[in-house]
């Protein structure tokens, strides 16, 4: 039941895991996001929209909790045979939403013997989880008709079904670039270089960020010479575990990997991790592989080659690392810039070839005090088999995608980015109801010269408009009485320069007789006293 609070109504309340976004931030993260819209149209991609409601079949096992495959997505069923035309499952006895409660944490109707979400008068509906798997139905429902390769950047809202934490919500901005229909490593490489002028573009000089580059195929072969086989369920927790193990790397080094890679690793706190419980040869050989990393991308390369010789994926994978080496390299881009990490793991089931990472190198403290990296803002790879689910035929992608919220709140730890205030409009106090016909003319003529204007619309007198334009971070206001206006004037109130005045007025009766930041003009002249006035307070 909603709690009622005592005045009979539903309590005011965020749902957990959600946020309220209001206007500074916002206004920053827009200025934010036409950067990055600049450096993808340059590129040549073109926007694209798709609904934020997905049929949960097309969304497929590609979800974002890979221990949970079918589970982190908000669902709800939509009974097409409903004669109120309802969605079923907000309203019954419980009042819950189907498909988020029950033992498996599946929505119902999930195992039927097509794969679909359906039951026998219900289809289930999604939020999206991401950008991606709305791209792929939407290439494959108008495949015969788009440019190929296609290419597409969006930007909007995705839902995660995830438990909430500091930082963690359940609804937050992704911005992605995607290129549909070629296998072309060049359309790899492109993404990576894209990153790297993405991140500079916004302000982040180069040496505080690093696009980090691996490849599935890599990490397939690695697994395959470990004992472990990449592709059988029957070994799927083991894979994780020792992928997990690796993507520690940066964190725990060659020692707390290899423990974890083995029989388990006890923390500081005492908590034990079990481990991959792979034999010490295997161990080995995938401590040495990360480990040899040599400050380069070409570099890297040569080293890890022979630790990964003789395997066929392997073999594959580095070919097409080598591939994008050369391509970024002839491009211009510099190892600082964009480089070969073996320990970079993206997306379990989702990837199938080269996959990168962008990271922010620079230290920021914690709330201790301690330093500590921002770490990832955005990351991707190829992924050749979303839209085949669909066609049944192999269509190659690959993409990038930012994270909006954390890359908006490292500019601003970074001075690039800030939550100033943003001035408000000017506001025309209405000091007599019966002109309200002469205020509104007053606050036309400052809209028609591209000023924000607003006319006081309550019903309060001046002192509470006042305070009103004050609440509003007005600059200033428009006063016009009786007398001003037999005299075809105006008196214009600067409410920031009048703040600064009246702080060094101590004595009641000097401020009224100073009346500071105030001055009446004609009406002619209001457009240009305005300018003026927001000149000294803009920029």
């Amino acid at each position: 039941m909603v709690k009622q609070n005592k005045n009979s109504g539903p309590e005011a309340r965020l749902p957990k895991g959600f946020r309220d976004i209001e206007a500074d931030e916002i206004r920053v993260s827009q200025a934010m996001l036409a950067t990055i819209r600049e450096v993808y149209e340059r590129y040549g991609f073109e926007p694209l929209e798709t609904p934020a409601l997905e049929y949960t079949d097309c969304l497929g096992k590609f979800l974002p909790d890979q221990d949970r495959p079918n589970a982190g997505v908000f669902s709800f069923s939509d009974e097409d045979d409903s004669e109120r035309g309802l969605l079923r499952g907000a309203n019954d006895e419980r009042g819950l939403l189907r498909g988020a409660n029950d033992e498996r944490g599946l929505p119902r109707g999930a195992n039927d013997e097509r794969g679909l979400l359906r039951g026998a008068n219900q289809t289930w509906m999604s939020l999206r989880y991401d950008l991606t798997a709305p791209l792929a139905r939407y290439v494959a429902q108008n495949s015969a008709t788009l440019p190929k390769p296609f290419r597409r950047y969006a930007v909007g809202s995705v839902f995660r079904n995830e438990k909430p934490g500091p930082g963690r919500f359940r609804q937050f901005t992704q911005f992605d670039a995607d290129t549909v229909g070629t296998d072309n490593v060049a359309a790899d490489a492109e993404m990576c270089m894209l990153a790297a002028d993405t991140l500079e573009a916004l302000g982040i000089a180069r040496g505080d960020y690093v696009i980090k580059v691996n490849s599935r195929k890599v990490l397939d072969g690695v697994l395959e010479l470990a004992g472990v086989d990449p592709v059988d369920p029957a070994q799927a927790g083991k894979r994780l575990t020792v992928l997990r193990a690796m993507d520690k790397f940066d964190k725990f080094g060659v020692e707390g990997v290899a423990l974890l890679l083995g029989k388990g690793r006890k923390d500081e706190s005492g908590d034990f991790t079990p481990g991959a419980g792979l034999e010490p040869k295997a161990i080995e050989l995938v401590t040495s592989f990360l480990a040899a990393s040599a400050g380069d991308r070409s570099g890297t390369i040569a080293r890890v080659t022979p630790i990964l010789d003789g395997n066929a994926r392997a073999v594959d994978g580095m070919a097409e690392l080598s591939q994008l080496d050369a391509l970024v390299r002839s491009a211009g881009y510099e190892s600082r810039q964009i480089t070969f990490d073996p320990s970079v793991v993206r997306g379990l089931e989702y990837y199938t070839g080269p996959v990168f990472e962008a990271e922010l190198t620079f230290q920021v403290k914690d709330d201790d005090g301690n330093p500590v990296r921002f770490g990832s803002v955005g990351g991707g790879g190829r992924y050749d088999d979303l839209v085949s689910r669909f066609t049944g035929e192999k269509v190659p992608a690959t993409g990038f995608s930012i994270g909006v919220s954390r890359l908006q709140a490292a500019l601003t730890v970074l001075g690039k980015s800030s939550a100033k205030a943003t001035l408000g409009p000017v506001v025309v106090l209405v000091m007599d109801k019966a002109e309200i016909g002469a205020y509104q003319r007053l606050t036309q003529t400052l809209r028609n010269a591209g000023i924000r204007a607003e006319m006081y619309l309550g019903t309060s007198g001046m002192k509470a408009q006042m305070k009103y334009a004050d609440k509003r971070n007005s600059p200033c206001v428009v006063i016009q009485g009786s007398d001003e206006r037999a005299k075809g004037e105006v008196t214009l109130k600067d409410l920031i320069e009048g703040a600064k005045a009246a702080s060094a007025i101590k004595d009641n009766k000097e401020w009224k007789d100073a009346r500071p930041a105030q001055v009446a003009v004609k009406e002619a002249d209001l457009v240009a006293e305005v300018r003026a006035i927001l000149a000294r307070h803009e920029g």
